[in-house]
């Protein structure tokens, strides 16, 4: 992929309970490219009386796009593919074609066998289709805990619309280190979200990932080393999604929020592009010039 990857503000970065103009107000004044949304922010979209075309009408009045949809999860067991997961797969899906972004997140919290879990894989590849491709996610506290086993799953599933979801948050729980990239394909690497983790983990991890993040670069968790070594392997993602789910954060206000990440974000991507060691550096990622009301 050629071009500096867009910095997108994933959703949950800015709240649950914030409107679609608000959010896409918020992360452009920031400066970011793009902004993600969860199939649950859709369905609120969708209530408060707001179109497909409605949403990319808005977005495009601040020069944005909507580049990241996300999540499906669910998909391992068929006891678990309740009405209201498949309702959510079928979503995203819909969210992806109708917003042209070409990749769409899923995870898997059940631990099941792995042979399972590889089947199921590729059965949602199969449903998803050709045109997308499924980005899955690794995290340390679920059935596919690190790299390792995820990259086995796309390997075993032997899907070509399959690819992988790097977030520091989950790699620095799932203590991955740079040499663990080196059996990964570039290319399979679609998606990269960027975060930060405090210094001692908390009991259970999981409520520390969805509460209690730090923005890039401001933790323990090397985001800048992790950007720089996907840099010099030649990795070029989709997005560079920004994915701080912080409680503390979110509480500062929607605005507040999305200028912090996005000043901590550009500032990790500037160094390690600044200190890669191979390969010319991306351009730098611009700020925010001051945007009008749509």
């Amino acid at each position: 992929m050629s071009g500096t990857p867009p910095l997108v503000v994933s959703s949950y970065t800015l709240g649950t309970d914030v409107s679609f103009a608000d959010r896409v107000r918020a992360a452009a004044r920031a400066g970011f490219a793009g902004v993600g949304l969860r199939a649950e922010n859709y369905w609120d979209t969708r209530r408060a009386g707001l179109s497909d075309s409605d949403m990319l009408e808005v977005a495009g009045c601040y020069g944005l796009r909507i580049r990241e949809v996300e999540y499906i999860t669910g998909w391992g067991a068929e006891i678990d593919r309740s009405a209201e997961q498949r309702h959510k797969e079928q979503t995203v899906c819909h969210m992806a074609r109708a917003f042209g972004v070409r990749h769409l997140n899923a995870g898997l919290l059940e631990k099941l066998p792995p042979a399972q879990i590889t089947e199921a894989f590729a059965a949602l590849c199969d449903r998803v289709g050709p045109d997308l491709t499924v980005a899955l996610e690794f995290m340390p506290y679920s059935g596919v805990p690190d790299l390792a086993t995820a990259w086995q799953v796309l390997q075993d599933a032997g899907r070509p619309n399959s690819g992988l979801l790097i977030d520091v948050w989950h790699w620095a729980r799932a203590g991955m280190t740079t040499a663990d990239l080196e059996p990964v394909p570039a290319d399979r690497i679609v998606s990269v979200q960027l975060c930060d983790v405090t210094e001692l983990p908390m009991d259970p991890l999981r409520a520390e990932s969805l509460g209690h993040r730090l923005p890039p670069g401001q933790g323990w968790g090397d985001a800048v080393g992790l950007v720089r070594a996907l840099r010099e392997k030649g990795v070029r993602p989709a997005v560079w999604a920004v994915e701080v789910i912080s409680d503390e954060l979110v509480a500062r206000g929607v605005g507040q929020a999305a200028l912090t990440v996005a000043d901590a974000s550009r500032a990790v991507l500037a160094e390690a592009a600044a200190t890669a060691t191979t390969g010319a550096p991306e351009p730098a990622l611009a700020s925010a010039d001051p945007l009008p009301e749509p």
